[in-house]
């Protein structure tokens, strides 16, 4: 039995002009440790299939385990990473932090909950930045800290629905480097919604290929380079350009 298993998942929203069918069965697996990239056009169910696994939305049909436990509503063993940062804006950026490491360590001293919140706000690189507010920081500061807090919930699995898509190119490059070096340290199982097919095959053990709506899986395309060998130059190569190139072709050929 894989890590995280999905099975017919299938989705559909009422409106007032009917009922639109946004996931029509899918099926994926992930290992423990995997991070998977889902890319898709808009309306393809990307965010769908991930507030299902997070516990947001209940399927209509299917199921979803992870560690062998069915997934009914949300829990803390799957932090979620969104676009928009969420932050409170009255707390610090070490505040922020700790507000998700107290509510996961009720019963563990106060010294020892200050010691895991100053290592995770050291992982994303914003010590020099602890005390400042969310006003004072940068977007890519800010998503930092988003990611601080989901991995504070100690999750089995992250789930990040496009939380570089608002940033900058130079920034998104910078963030991205960052997630593979946290990946590689946290050891977490991860999966990663984008629009951003180099982002994808950057990012990805393996990347999923979302249909158009009702989204299924079209694909699932391997990426051979370990996680600690890649770089932005090494994104240059033959390659990754090969990967990327046919992973493009895949996501095209749905609007065609």
């Amino acid at each position: 039995m894989a890590f995280l298993e999905i099975h017919g998942l299938r989705k559909a929203f009422v409106t007032p002009r009917g009922t639109t069918e946004v996931l029509g069965g899918v099926d994926l697996a992930l290992e423990e440790g995997e991070f998977v990239a889902v890319v898709g056009y808009s309306g393809s169910g990307k965010t769908t299939l991930v507030n299902l696994v997070a516990g947001l939305l209940t399927a209509d049909a299917g199921d979803i385990v992870l560690d062998g436990e069915r997934v009914s509503e949300p829990g803390p063993e799957r932090g979620i990473v969104f676009q928009q940062y969420s932050l409170l804006p009255w707390m610090t950026v070490h505040e922020n932090v700790a507000l998700a490491v107290d509510a996961v360590n009720p019963g563990v001293p106060a010294r020892e909950r200050r010691r895991i919140t100053d290592e995770l706000v050291g992982l994303v690189n914003l010590t020099p930045a602890a005390w400042k507010r969310p006003r004072e920081l940068s977007g890519g500061m800010r998503q930092r800290v988003a990611v601080a807090r989901g991995l504070a919930m100690q999750p089995k699995l992250l789930l990040m629905d496009e939380p570089f898509s608002a940033l900058d190119a130079l920034t998104r490059a910078t963030l991205q480097e960052e997630l593979l070096r946290i990946s590689l340290l946290s050891s977490n199982s991860i999966m990663f919604i984008t629009h951003n097919v180099d982002e994808a095959v950057f990012l990805g053990d393996r990347v999923v290929v979302m249909t158009k709506r009702p989204g299924r899986i079209k694909a699932v395309v391997p990426v051979p380079v370990p996680r600690q060998e890649r770089t932005v130059e090494a994104m240059a190569g033959a390659q990754f350009v090969s990967l990327t190139d046919h992973v493009l072709h895949l996501v095209r050929e749905e609007v065609q």
